[in-house]
């Protein structure tokens, strides 16, 4: 009996479809996770695995400028200092106008201190004079240079509690004001909280534009935070320039005893292998780009890399022309703005200690719409999803910059 070649063909043509279908059927359920290998043979681009958020939330800022103070009725000046570092830099300088505008004073721009003695700088040595003046035009007048009838000697130290209402204000430091004329400023902190109020208050517009729209880096500061935030999207070629900031510190790790200590059920900090663990779990590769807050590698931090050996810290992306000032100086207030400003940038934010550097990183986040803020905790099991993790800042929208931003 004959055969016709034509059925041959077609013969041959449908194994051969059989064979590509199951070939697609088996990459498609069992492709290995961490595999580099794009699943479609016609795209050249490498798999992106992970748990990466697709962009960030749209927002605007939704307070209304204070109306304007006339120049020729400031009363006196409001003196003080950025200290601590920038996460606190930022409340100290809503406190401050806050309290400047109420009193129809003068603000005297802040120097910054660190926690060293001696350790002073100029604002203009880490932040924007130029922008810090014209953002507050009409809402309280500003002195760059401390007036020469302003000494130590007639200068009245009062202390102000973060996020000062303005019935603290009258009861507490509007009385000081008026008997002595000028004032200094010490901010503290009760408690680290930055969630929103249920009722807005009076002076809501202030703090919002104080907080987010003062403060700017200088340009050199600046420039090395972005040379730093261009070589890790350079480094996560296969994750699409995308990288994770980690504060992580050892020395207050130590501090707070948080070096491997499983047994508490809630936890205020993490150590280099909870924080790997914690990140393999919820989907992140190998091959994820880490920056550490951590200035400079330290051996208990070893753990971390051999689940991540993309972790890098400061001194390892840096610049080398600019290590000298900002990374072997016996002054740290320049690596703490530098970390605090990459750690409001990097595609996710992990905060392995709890406090006001993630309290307001992750406010510096919410204004910018990078919301990917993810919590450590104990994760049992093998997995878990990422979006289980997210801040409750972020969950329960509950930030103070959820009332700045819309």
């Amino acid at each position: 009996m004959a055969v016709d070649p034509r059925q041959i063909v077609a013969g041959v043509l449908t194994v051969t479809m059989f064979v590509m279908l199951g070939n697609m059927i088996t990459r498609d359920h069992f492709y290995p996770v961490d595999s580099d290998i794009s699943i479609h043979s016609t795209s050249k681009q490498s798999l992106v695995t992970g748990p990466w958020m697709k962009g960030g939330e749209s927002v605007k800022p939704c307070w209304t400028k204070p109306v304007p103070q006339e120049a020729d009725q400031s009363q006196g000046f409001v003196t003080f200092s950025l200290t601590n570092g920038p996460e606190y830099h930022v409340s100290q300088i809503a406190d401050a106008v806050i309290v400047a505008r109420y009193l129809r004073a003068t603000l005297v721009i802040p120097d910054i201190r660190g926690s060293k003695p001696g350790d002073k700088r100029k604002f203009e040595d880490i932040y924007n004079v130029e922008r810090f003046v014209r953002s507050l035009d009409g809402v309280v007048k500003v002195e760059t240079t401390q007036p020469a009838e302003v000494s130590s000697r007639n200068l009245a130290v009062v202390k102000v509690p973060n996020r000062v209402s303005e019935d603290y204000i009258a009861e507490n430091i509007e009385p000081v004001f008026t008997s002595k004329g000028n004032i200094r400023l010490a901010t503290y902190f009760p408690s680290v909280n930055m969630k929103k109020t249920k009722e807005k208050s009076n002076t809501d517009s202030i703090a919002c534009m104080s907080m987010f729209g003062t403060l700017e880096l200088q340009p050199e500061v600046n420039e090395v935070v972005e040379s730093m935030v261009e070589r890790l999207r350079t480094l996560s070629s296969k994750s699409k320039g995308q990288f994770v900031a980690v504060d992580l510190r050892v020395d207050i790790l130590e501090k707070k005893s948080c070096q491997g200590d499983s047994s508490l059920k809630s936890k205020s900090c993490y150590g280099p292998e909870e924080i790997g663990m914690f990140l393999r779990k919820i989907g992140f590769n190998k091959d994820t780009t880490l920056y550490l807050t951590q200035s400079r590698w330290d051996s208990s931090l070893d753990a971390l890399k051999d689940l991540f050996p993309k972790t890098y810290t400061k001194e390892s992306i840096m610049p080398i022309d600019k290590k000298a000032k900002f990374l072997d100086s016996e002054s740290s207030e320049l690596e703490k703005v530098i970390d605090f400003y990459m750690c409001s940038e990097s595609d996710v934010f992990v905060p392995a200690i709890s406090g006001l550097f993630y309290a307001n990183v992750a406010g510096k986040r919410i204004a910018s719409g990078k919301t990917q803020i993810l919590v450590p905790a104990d994760i049992p099991g093998s997995s878990a999803a990422s979006t289980d993790y997210i801040s409750h800042y972020v969950s329960k929208k509950n930030h103070f910059a959820y009332s700045c931003f819309c």
